[in-house]
């Protein structure tokens, strides 16, 4: 339980890049220091601890990514590689809970402490991390969106507002599915242009339309605003100002969250961002500043519940 060793060196393989440099290619400690500009005492300490974790074995050669440890490649499929390398946005973000400490005294996010500003910011000023957090959110809606299409009945809105719906991959999948249905997708313009793009490429950019802007400024008109897993990234008052800006939208918001059932994501929302995960009770207090009573509750996945509040 004390151990942060095995957890940041499976973090310093996958920042290095060994998974993949060594799945085909065996090499010695020495002929890779030289080739990742590290020393080679200390890679051959690293490459000695992954070897008896599993994930590499020595051979004649040098040493060898096993089967196992390929599950770490960049192109495993499994968006691991994305969530532990140090300069990806989750991996970046994960370390900040070095600062839990800061978190648990202030309540505010560990991540500015860290790297002097926002999460959010650093993904304004850093595209690389925009597009690293925007493939972590695609790899975790791809086995969600079949249910959150199927759950629940969307064909009763002519026009749903995405607010904040990344590249537009559950939008799309809604459509799809209810051929009479619109949709408007908000979100920063690094998003919003790869949402374009998914459009375009399924034949839906006749259906739809692509703000991009900030979800704390008016939002297009439609009969719902959807946001899903947006609102446990930010404090209460910030939550005010989005429910706010649907509120102003729509007649209906439709808010899809987990209710509170990860105590270690709590964590991870503290962390990062300063917000956590909330209870049924918590969203109905929130809402009901803006005018919004909650209608139903209908869960969507094995993790998620759609709340629907009507103005």
């Amino acid at each position: 339980m004390s151990g942060l060793i095995t957890p940041m060196a499976l973090r310093v393989a996958v920042t290095l890049g060994l998974p993949d440099r060594l799945r085909d290619n065996p090499a010695t400690a020495q002929e890779l220091a030289s080739e990742l500009k590290v020393d080679p005492l200390a890679l051959d300490l690293l490459l000695a601890h992954l070897t008896t974790l599993g994930v590499a074995e020595l051979t004649d050669a040098g040493y060898r990514t096993t089967d196992f440890g390929a599950l770490l490649g960049a192109g495993a499929g499994n968006g691991l590689n994305n969530l532990l390398h140090h300069d990806s946005a989750a991996g970046r973000a994960d370390l900040a809970f070095i600062d839990l400490i800061h978190s648990v005294r202030t309540g505010e996010p560990a991540y500015p402490v860290r790297y002097g500003q926002d999460f959010w910011t650093d993904l304004t000023e850093q595209p690389h991390l925009r597009e690293a957090f925007d493939q972590q959110m695609n790899n975790r809606m791809s086995g969600w969106i079949p249910q959150v299409v199927e759950n629940f009945d969307w064909s009763r809105f002519g026009t749903l507002v995405d607010v904040g719906g990344g590249h537009g991959s559950l939008l799309a999948a809604i459509l799809a599915a209810n051929p009479d249905m619109r949709g408007h997708l908000v979100d920063l313009e690094d998003s919003a242009a790869g949402a374009r793009e998914l459009f375009r490429e399924r034949g839906l950019e006749g259906r739809t339309e692509v703000t991009g802007g900030s979800f704390f400024d008016p939002l297009p008109t439609g009969d719902a605003c959807l946001l899903f897993d947006i609102l446990h990234d930010w404090d209460d008052e910030q939550a005010h100002r989005i429910l706010a800006r649907c509120a102003e939208a729509g007649q209906r918001v439709l808010v899809v969250e987990s209710l509170g059932e990860s105590t270690e994501f709590d964590l991870v929302m503290l962390v990062h961002f300063g917000g956590r995960d909330r209870g049924l009770h918590d969203f109905e207090r929130l809402a009901s500043a803006h005018g919004l009573r909650l209608e139903s509750v209908t869960q969507v996945t094995g993790g998620r519940s759609l709340l629907e509040f009507t103005r």
